[in-house]
């Protein structure tokens, strides 16, 4: 196992991290709370066992029942060989007092005293202004650090780099945060200018999603085409990982790995990682993968946030973005999934009015009330 610098802390995280989001389930449904249990703690010790230092799970992941199984397999010993991050659900915090409520419930379903790494569960600009600034849960953050129950403050996120900038900016409680990024993902949510404002910031940065949930471990023919020509082979899933462990500001990448053979194959990469690897002629080949899928996006859209704000409140380049991403991998569940979550409901396609301000300032001259019919009949 390699290991990498964890922002200004004096501790060195694995390059790999286990995401307990993607256990292996009985009914086979990648959220279900049925997991396989036995399975479960035997792939999260086996990592262990290997190098694999830091865990990731959240309240809600497996319908309430991850971080009871991470809690069973931190058993016999295991709790004092690993850093444990869990997830403040901040969409159920209606008041300051839910803080404390939830994460005692979360340490007594995971049977710790305390969790190294807690955060603020999907932040964006509505979560920040609307929760935890009007509910001062920072406040209740330095409490719980002060007491012990958590060790380390940070939050992951879900919205655009003008947000993150705010939030990562909002508090020197933060000491790392958590980013959706891999090669697919460099200028959407918080980005690669996000993942540099943090490194500069002296924060950890941690990458989930970095095969977009699996969808770029199994890439279109063509992809697969230019990596098989490739001189130095390795499957789409290493090209992706090595990928995001060539740069320096990323501290460790998480895996939702659902098998045994992914937590085996996974930590062989892993050992192979290196910052800096990556020759000029890789990148070329990332970035003709890039290109490749790009060129099966439905809606044009750059992000340039010309169209924004919409005088309705709707969260048009994120609208675009998750249809496209529903096109772009054939995957309209997990695009469901994103609409629900990570977007409000007045943000979502199906409020449009069609009043066509944001057409007439739209510099790639985009349809936009027509395509919002069409991004809310698929989505909803």
């Amino acid at each position: 196992m390699q290991y990498r610098k964890f922002g200004k802390l004096d501790w060195e995280v694995s390059a790999l991290g286990f995401g307990c989001m993607r256990f292996p389930t009985v009914d086979g449904n990648r959220m279900s709370p049925n997991i396989v249990e036995e399975e479960a703690v035997r792939m999260v010790r086996y990592a262990i066992d290997c190098g694999v230092n830091y865990l990731d799970t959240a309240y809600p992941y497996h319908g309430g029942q991850s971080e009871i199984v991470v809690g069973k397999a931190l058993k016999d010993g295991y709790r004092d060989k690993v850093k444990l991050a869990t997830k403040l659900p901040v969409w159920q915090v209606t008041c300051g007092e839910d803080f404390d409520r939830l994460l005692n419930e979360q340490l007594a379903k995971l049977q710790t005293a305390h969790i190294d790494f807690y955060l603020l569960h999907a932040l964006g600009k509505s979560r920040w202004h609307d929760v935890v600034l009007k509910h001062g849960l920072l406040e209740r953050a330095k409490a719980a650090l002060a007491d012990g129950r958590i060790r380390h403050l940070g939050f992951s996120f879900h919205d655009g780099y003008e947000a993150f900038e705010e939030i990562v900016k909002g508090s020197d409680l933060w000491e790392f945060c958590q980013i959706q990024f891999n090669y697919m993902d460099t200028e959407s949510q918080a980005g690669n200018r996000g993942l540099k404002l943090a490194a500069e910031m002296g924060l950890a940065v941690v990458v989930m999603e970095p095969l977009m949930g699996g969808r770029l471990a199994d890439p279109p023919k063509d992809v697969c085409e230019a990596m098989d020509a490739f001189a130095v082979k390795r499957s789409p899933a290493e090209w992706a990982l090595q990928w995001l462990w060539d740069q320096p500001e990323v501290s460790t990448v998480l895996s939702g790995m659902s098998t045994f053979g992914q937590v085996e194959e996974n930590l062989a990469f892993a050992g192979r990682s290196r910052v800096g690897s990556f020759e000029e002629a890789d990148q070329a080949l990332i970035a003709k993968a890039r290109e490749m899928y790009q060129a099966r996006t439905v809606i044009p859209c750059t992000r340039c946030n010309y169209c924004m704000p919409c005088p309705n409140g709707l969260n048009i380049p994120a609208n675009f973005e998750i249809f496209n991403y529903a096109k772009l991998f054939d995957d309209e569940p997990t695009a469901k999934f994103k609409y629900q979550v990570f977007l409000n409901e007045s943000q979502r396609a199906g409020e449009c009015i069609e009043c066509g301000l944001c057409e007439d300032a739209c510099p790639q001259k985009i349809p936009i009330s027509e395509w919002m019919p069409k991004v809310a009949a698929l989505l909803k």
